[in-house]
């Protein structure tokens, strides 16, 4: 029998509300409450996946990311188990039944070890004494430096913490590091968790350069598939020329989504192609015109085709000249002479003789 006042529940911490939740990316809270949710079951990485509408890549690093901050943790049994499975398979060389996550519970614990290596292990806490003897080297505090320029703060203790923890525990080059913070501020993103995930997505990748890190971000930025979803260029990322001018209008000219589209799409209209170079002389113009939001572009439209009936009117009220036809009986210089009063005289002449 059951009470019909028992009700079921998922408890969360205030801990992880406080500290975790507004850190985190929206899609990790998803699957941390989905854990939470079935800690005592055991779930595989296509079930969050199809619950959640994730992909498991998606769950996999959400999983790595509450492990690497000892969120969750995998229950010692399992994880065993999992591993004495995994050595079976690999043995007996058979194919790899779908992995079943292992169970995971609200952590105080260190974490379990990850099996990719491309993951990180678990964060290194830098203690201020380790921070300080790296601030000894030139390339870390200038990076501390640049760092809180762009991000218009005095770092706390936590953040001087993280830095430490990339250029020192991941090894992520000073001028790596210093796009880094540079590409999430002008993103509107200054918060050192935000700055660390990114970091790690990219240590993951191996994106170890400034210019690896700069052709990522690029390809993958929403401006530049907005773009190419646009134009209708659906099979292919931008090249470094688009590249280059979408940046433009969304970063230099500062142009809204709605009014890059539009641009598109009136590229499209007007030659049937989608084309960057047109689309460009078009936001040019929009850019000299004062133009920031898609009113704008209606009154600038309104005015232009006023300015074009006004012309059309003057020209129909212009006076026209009368037309002159030549023929061939035209086509020689009229003369003056009076002959009335020529024969006149000659006849005055005549009786004058008589």
């Amino acid at each position: 029998m059951r009470s019909k006042f028992q009700i079921d529940v998922t408890v969360v911490t205030n801990e992880f509300i406080d500290h975790y939740m507004a850190e985190a990316n929206g899609e990790y809270v998803k699957v941390y409450l989905y854990m939470l949710r079935h800690q005592q079951e055991s779930v595989s990485m296509e079930m969050i996946a199809e619950a959640l509408n994730h992909t498991e890549a998606d769950v996999h690093r959400a999983l790595a990311y509450w492990k690497r901050l000892g969120v969750l943790v995998a229950d010692q049994e399992e994880s065993a188990a999992a591993l004495t499975e995994e050595r079976t398979l690999r043995d007996e060389k058979r194919p790899e039944e779908p992995k079943t996550v292992q169970t995971m519970l609200p952590a105080e614990v260190s974490q379990a070890p990850v099996a990719d290596k491309k993951i990180p292990k678990a964060r290194s806490v830098y203690t201020p004494e380790q921070i300080s003897s790296l601030a000894q080297e030139e390339d870390f505090t200038q990076l501390l430096y640049i760092a809180q320029k762009y991000m218009n703060k005095v770092f706390t203790p936590r953040e001087c913490e993280v830095f430490a923890y990339l250029y020192d525990g991941l090894h992520m080059s000073a001028e790596l590091l210093e796009y880094l913070v540079e590409y999430c501020a002008q993103g509107g993103h200054s918060n050192i968790r935000y700055i660390e995930t990114v970091a790690i997505n990219w240590h993951e990748k191996e994106i170890v350069t400034v210019e690896r890190a700069k052709a990522y971000t690029t390809s993958y930025t929403k401006d530049g598939f907005a773009v190419m979803k646009a134009f209708g260029l659906n099979d292919r990322k931008p090249g470094e020329a688009e590249n280059e001018m979408i940046r433009r209008w969304f970063k230099e000219y500062g142009f809204a989504k709605e009014l890059v589209i539009e641009a598109c799409n009136r590229t499209l209209e007007t030659i049937h192609n989608p084309s960057f170079q047109y689309a460009d002389k078009i936001l040019s113009e929009w850019k000299k015109a004062g133009v920031k939001h898609l009113n704008d572009v209606k009154q600038l439209d309104a005015r232009r085709e006023s300015r074009k009936t006004a012309d059309s009117g003057a020209a129909k009220r212009q006076p026209v000249a009368p037309r002159t036809t030549k023929n061939q009986f035209h086509n020689f210089e009229q003369r003056d002479t009076n002959y009335d009063a020529m024969v006149l005289e000659r006849l005055k002449e005549r009786l004058g003789e008589q």
